[in-house]
């Protein structure tokens, strides 16, 4: 099984912790985009005619801002050239701000079974400020139409002003609203971006209380029995993101639009940033590709570790030591006894305790500069 992503890179407007390739004065360009898009995956459908893709993901950018149609014609277009299981789940990202009973209609119509939703906070004020076109009624409007559907719920912490009674009222108003997955992500700020400002300043909230504040998220949504499966992923039981799932676990997957990455047979491979130069490509029958490297089999072993180590389950033993013909336990052992405070070791799994999922990053660098060191 494999996975599918398209990049939609239009919206309305930029919000300011964004550093993805969106563009909010290009939208008239969108009949154009996605007939270039449609005509990526017929010059990919030879390569990949073996693989069965059992999701779609339809990111952006604002995916829900362009005609509903082209999205539907892009569903069509995927199944055409690609062999698509009969359950794959189809996703697509939408602003609150730019859903209509209208557009979900033609979604469901052309089989888009899970939707994901960029709440982000409850508080009108932090929406202005991040520069989000919606306020909480637009996400109560937009709740209304999914009501009993598959939906997700994206809400960030570390804003400025943000309080942890903020993100429990974030977190009620999505599990309330319906949704079946909630992902609670830290805002970074990325220097180039409105809110780098913001942090140079001292203005948002430091290191120690963003984790302060991510435990009383955790919290939250475990009362409201969402279970958390990795690092930043909460779900009811059964509703986990199936193309998240398959990216930790470093399954196949391709992309198709301007800065789409893909990952085929161990090579690592990156479409253009520029929307000019992906049209020039594509237009001329050529791919976008600017950027291509295969895997070794150190960066294989990196990955697995690094994505395995982000989920709740953990690091499978057994899978690891057939995929690399080598011992994890044995060939780790100094590490493990290093971070015994953090990591649990069962039979067959080793995993992060969930007290320090949230500080991941300096676990999992133990085990790939001890890799190096030896």
């Amino acid at each position: 099984m494999a996975g599918i992503y398209v990049h939609i890179p239009f919206c309305k407007s930029k919000c300011s912790y964004c550093d993805f390739t969106s563009f909010p004065d290009k939208l008239c360009f969108a009949e154009s985009y996605m007939a270039c898009v449609y005509r990526e995956m017929a010059m990919r459908r030879e390569e990949l005619k073996n693989y069965l893709f059992d999701t779609i993901y339809i990111g952006g950018g604002t995916p829900s801002v362009i005609d509903e149609n082209y999205i539907a014609m892009l569903v069509v277009a995927a199944k055409k050239n690609f062999k698509i299981a009969e359950n794959a789940e189809i996703t697509i990202e939408m602003n609150p701000g730019t859903v209509s009973a209208a557009k979900m209609s033609v979604y469901e119509k052309c089989g888009i079974n899970r939707f994901s939703v960029g709440l982000q906070t409850a508080e009108d004020s932090q929406l202005k400020e991040l520069g989000r076109i919606h306020n909480l009624k637009d996400f109560l409007q937009c709740a209304k139409l999914l009501k009993g559907k598959n939906f997700s719920v994206d809400v960030m912490i570390g804003l400025k002003g943000q309080t942890a009674e903020n993100i429990e009222k974030t977190i009620e108003t999505a599990a309330y609203a319906g949704a079946k997955h909630i992902s609670m992500y830290a805002l970074t700020p990325e220097d180039g971006t409105p809110i780098y400002t913001d942090y140079l300043n001292g203005e948002l909230p430091d290191s120690d209380t963003v984790a302060e504040m991510y435990e009383c998220g955790v919290k939250k949504l475990k009362v409201l029995g969402f279970e958390r499966y990795e690092v930043s992923n909460f779900a009811k039981r059964g509703f986990e993101s199936k193309h998240n799932l398959n990216y930790w676990r470093r399954g196949e997957y391709i992309g198709f639009g301007v800065s789409a990455s893909s990952c085929i047979n161990n090579v690592r491979f990156t479409n253009t940033f520029d929307l000019d130069e992906y049209f020039k490509c594509i237009l001329s029958g050529r791919l976008a590709v600017i950027d291509s490297e295969k895997i070794d089999d150190d960066g294989q072993k990196d990955e697995f570790i690094m994505l395995a180590l982000r989920t709740s389950k953990g690091l499978n033993v057994e899978e690891y030591n057939r995929l690399f013909n080598e011992n994890f336990i044995k060939k780790y052992s100094a590490v493990l006894q290093k971070m015994r405070q953090y990591i649990e070791v069962f039979e067959n799994f080793v995993r992060i305790k969930q007290e320090y999922l949230f500080v991941q990053n300096s676990v999992i660098i133990e085990f790939l500069e001890y890799k190096d060191a030896v």
